[in-house]
């Protein structure tokens, strides 16, 4: 079987995504003091990237189901692989902005390694203005260590997406 690996790991790193999305969106619970008005811009965007990742992606029981099916079964191990490759990166305890993270994830992938730009299925996330959330979430914020959390969060996704693109998935 041929498979293009590209998608697989492009397949993957949505599905980590939104699983990064749907451990914090709509939670009562806010993981930062920030104001208001940020807090909502951050919501709306993940909601916005939320729904475009669910159209591009299967639901996630289709994935549990199918795993043995052997496309799915290298999706899934990117997956792991991704999740493997985060957990080293993310000590124990350490805090983390999963919104940050899932952004710089597709940021790094779709822009700066400029993945699937061809591809149809992905146009939402190769054209999307990143520049102008990272203005949100690096330039124009006042809380020093909010904006070291969001560096910090942009370099774990650099590492993780650039093992990921040389991650060979041969059984």
């Amino acid at each position: 079987m041929i498979l293009n690996l590209s998608k697989i790991k492009t397949e993957a790193l949505l599905l980590f995504c939104k699983d990064l999305i749907d451990s914090y969106i709509d939670k009562e619970e806010h993981l930062f003091n920030i104001d208001e008005e940020l807090d909502s811009y951050i919501n709306k965007i993940s909601k916005d990237m939320l729904k475009q990742i669910n159209i591009a992606t299967l639901p996630t029981k289709y994935y549990i189901e199918n795993r043995n099916h052997y496309r799915i079964k290298a999706v899934l191990n990117a997956y792991n692989f991704i999740n493997k490759e985060l957990t080293i990166e993310l000590k124990k305890g350490k805090a983390f902005n999963p919104s940050m993270l899932y952004f710089s994830f597709l940021a790094v992938w779709f822009k700066e390694l400029d993945k699937e730009s061809k591809s149809k299925e992905y146009i939402y996330f190769t054209i999307y203005p990143y520049t102008n959330v990272y203005d949100k979430l690096l330039i124009n914020i006042k809380d020093e260590k909010f904006k070291l959390l969001n560096i910090k969060m942009l370099e774990i996704a650099e590492k993780v997406v650039y093992k990921l693109d040389k991650l060979s998935l041969k059984a």
